[in-house]
């Protein structure tokens, strides 16, 4: 385990590090895909899909597959069927991670700077972050829909850091997938990923970040 240095800004992903939102996800996909006609797809699909945005969530449940294209017409009628749904069920079923926000309170008293970088669109991140009562920990929020490029590009994690005025090699990035580790190495940051979460099924350890722990409470041994 690498060595963290002290950060003076410590941004923290959303869906898979600090809430467990797919069981609402699965459940708008499956809504979905009814009033559709088509198939539901199920948790533990929408599990593996989870990760990239919402827009690339929906398609993965049009084509089933994680790659590939669906039609651009069913496409545009399933959008806002999901957007609907979603909007008024983002945290019916959704809750905290197990010592997230031990983690948030110990980071607070450290007098530690905290962000939200994550790629679910800004009209779904502040209700969800609201309902999970923890919105007025974090300093500044970047949204998926707030930069023109989201994780795995950097843009997100630059724009956080500029706009409190800290040096990107002076941030430290908590997630828990390949999207978050490669946004971190390409802006300069120091990275330490979940051992849970979102990350296609595969084990985020061997995409190389600075650390790997359980819970949010472990921060604590680390900085």
């Amino acid at each position: 385990m690498t060595s963290i240095r002290v950060p003076k800004l410590v941004l923290i992903d959303l869906d898979g590090t600090l809430v467990n939102s797919v069981p609402d996800l699965a459940c708008c996909i499956d809504q979905m895909m009814v009033q559709l006609g088509m198939p539901e797809r199920g948790e533990e699909a929408v599990r593996g899909w989870v990760g990239n945005g919402l827009e690339r969530l929906i398609k993965r449940a049009l084509v089933n597959a994680m790659v590939g294209e669906p039609d651009a017409d069913l496409f545009l009628r399933a959008k806002p069927v999901f957007d609907a749904l979603y909007r008024v069920n983002h945290s019916s079923h959704s809750y905290l991670y197990e010592g997230v926000l031990t983690g948030l309170n110990y980071l607070k008293r450290r007098a530690y700077r905290l962000g939200c970088v994550t790629n679910k669109a800004s009209n779904f991140t502040h209700p969800l972050l609201k309902a999970m009562g923890i919105a007025d920990y974090f300093e500044v929020t970047i949204c998926g829909d707030e930069t023109p490029r989201i994780k795995p590009d950097p843009l997100p994690l630059l724009t956080a850091a500029e706009r409190v005025g800290v040096d990107p090699t002076e941030v430290l990035m908590l997630g828990d997938s390949v999207s978050d580790v490669r946004a971190a190495r390409a802006a300069g940051c120091q990275i330490i990923c979940m051992s849970y979460g979102y990350n296609h099924g595969e084990d985020i350890r061997s995409y190389g970040p600075d650390a790997v722990i359980d819970s949010m409470a472990e921060l604590e041994l680390l900085i």
